[in-house]
């Protein structure tokens, strides 16, 4: 079977790529031109390369595929409204839907995010696939746009046979993590930059149990269906508890009231406009991590068969790829 995986070098389609291989499939990866991924280095794969907004290239990479995943996306926060960043998560969803109609691909895993759903504020209630989208109150396009393409892809199922899958992962832990990511929260707590905890929290996974459901999902699940990819709703406080102890770094243990979260991410966000920088923290981030933003994953613990690996465990493997990658000066 003939698998292409769009944003292969990500921590997600890093370790996507790896459990499709560890599967004996044929793996191919569109990459962005000039891109040198350190995560793919020695993998038996084959290389494209192209833009998912370059029609012709989509064109090139999708030829007698079976399967594709569309990882690729724009995930800057800042600046809040970025025309980009909607190009990339909307007219480039448009093109993959195209060309997966155009070039009779099998199945289409596409992967969104939680966010596209309501979330719950406990963890005795967390939000699911039914919980319609709330977060246009944010003013963040790259949640707006998310939403917009997952309609997109919905439309498509129901109107024109798009045999698509959606995935929508958590936050995600991990290896391969070269940019990194979601890692730096990793780093953070190792380099003892955490001031504190925020009082909200979000639903954790490892990468690997992510990547693990969406291998499933080639031939599990149902089309036209949506699965919250995600296991464990956790305060900031109990999160960062978890992975600081397992990487033997110190607990931050002060309580960030949520006035003085968003006075420093509006002051983060300032800064970085005057002084043109891409910040950390931004007056949108810190009013997110002052909610809770929690998930339940059931659907997919049952009909993907996702694994629940620890966040401890996947802070480990992250901090470990980290210091074989000499992340770890301070």
């Amino acid at each position: 079977m003939e698998i292409l995986v769009t944003g292969p070098d990500g921590v997600l389609g890093s370790n996507l790529v790896r459990e499709l291989l560890s599967r004996n499939y044929n793996v191919s990866v569109l990459l962005e031109p000039g891109k040198d991924p350190i995560t793919l280095k020695g993998l038996p794969i084959k290389l494209y390369y192209g833009n998912i907004l370059d029609l012709e290239a989509l064109n090139i990479a999708f030829t007698n595929k079976d399967i594709v995943f569309h990882c690729a996306a724009s995930t800057s926060m800042f600046p809040a409204r970025n025309e980009m960043v909607n190009k990339v998560n909307i007219d480039g969803v448009q093109n993959i839907i195209n060309a997966t109609l155009k070039h009779s691909i099998q199945r289409l895993i596409y992967v969104g995010t939680a966010n596209s759903f309501g979330p719950g504020t406990t963890s005795a209630h967390p939000g699911n696939e039914e919980s319609p989208y709330n977060s246009f109150k944010y003013g963040i396009d790259y949640l707006d746009s998310k939403y917009k393409a997952q309609q997109l892809m919905l439309k498509a199922v129901k109107e024109e046979s798009l045999p698509a899958i959606i995935v929508n992962p958590t936050f995600m832990i991990g290896p391969y993590d070269s940019r990194p990511s979601s890692g730096a929260m990793i780093l953070a707590l190792y380099k003892n930059k955490v001031p504190g905890y925020s009082l909200g929290g979000k639903n954790f996974t490892a990468v690997k149990d992510v990547a693990t459901a969406m291998a499933n999902a080639i031939t599990m699940g149902k089309i036209g269906e949506c699965y919250i990819l995600g296991n464990f709703n956790l305060t900031y406080k109990e999160s960062f508890e978890k992975m600081a102890t397992a990487i033997g770094a110190k607990v931050p243990t002060r309580k960030l009231s949520t006035k003085m979260v968003v006075a420093y991410g509006a002051l983060s966000s300032f800064l970085a406009k005057v002084f043109k920088y891409y910040p950390s923290v931004t007056k949108e981030l810190a009013v997110l991590s002052s909610e809770h933003h929690y998930y339940s994953a059931e659907k997919a613990h049952k009909e993907l068969l996702m694994p629940q690996t620890p966040l401890e465990t996947a802070a480990i493997e992250c901090y470990e790829w980290f210091k074989e990658n000499g992340y770890l000066k301070k």
